[in-house]
């Protein structure tokens, strides 16, 4: 799965068989995460080496949205590893057992991130709300 959080809570998945490599994630950014952004938005990824594709940063600036990068080795600061572990343990309680049900599950655990959740988790990594 790949994914994005914002402030409201919404997400932009796209889930996949096989690895996230560079042209998966070319693919999410601009198939899935560009058509939600807004100019003036930011993205805020770590340095996972397929997030460092200049394709990718063109992609988002051409929507007039800004890319920022993470200190290397800072998960604290990343406020989806906080929705990554809600996620996870929510498809562990589902306990799918089809590729069927884990597409359903997947969704339900998706529509329980909620915007509460996605503005404490941005403060608890030190991000200023406003």
């Amino acid at each position: 799965m790949i994914s994005s959080i914002r402030l409201d809570g919404t997400t932009a998945c796209m889930h996949l068989s096989g690895t996230a490599d560079t042209a998966a994630f070319v693919t999410y950014i601009e198939q899935v995460l560009c058509p939600t952004l807004r100019p003036g938005d930011i993205v805020v990824m770590d340095n996972l080496s397929v997030h460092k594709s200049p394709e990718v940063e063109r992609l988002v600036r051409s929507v007039g949205a800004e890319v920022h990068f993470l200190p290397a080795y800072s998960p604290d600061l990343n406020p989806i590893e906080k929705m990554w572990s809600k996620i996870k343990n929510l498809l562990r309680s589902l306990e799918a057992r089809t590729p069927e049900q884990l597409d359903e599950a997947i969704s339900m655990a998706f529509s329980k991130v909620t915007a509460k959740d996605a503005m404490g988790w941005f403060a608890s990594c030190g991000y200023s709300i406003i």
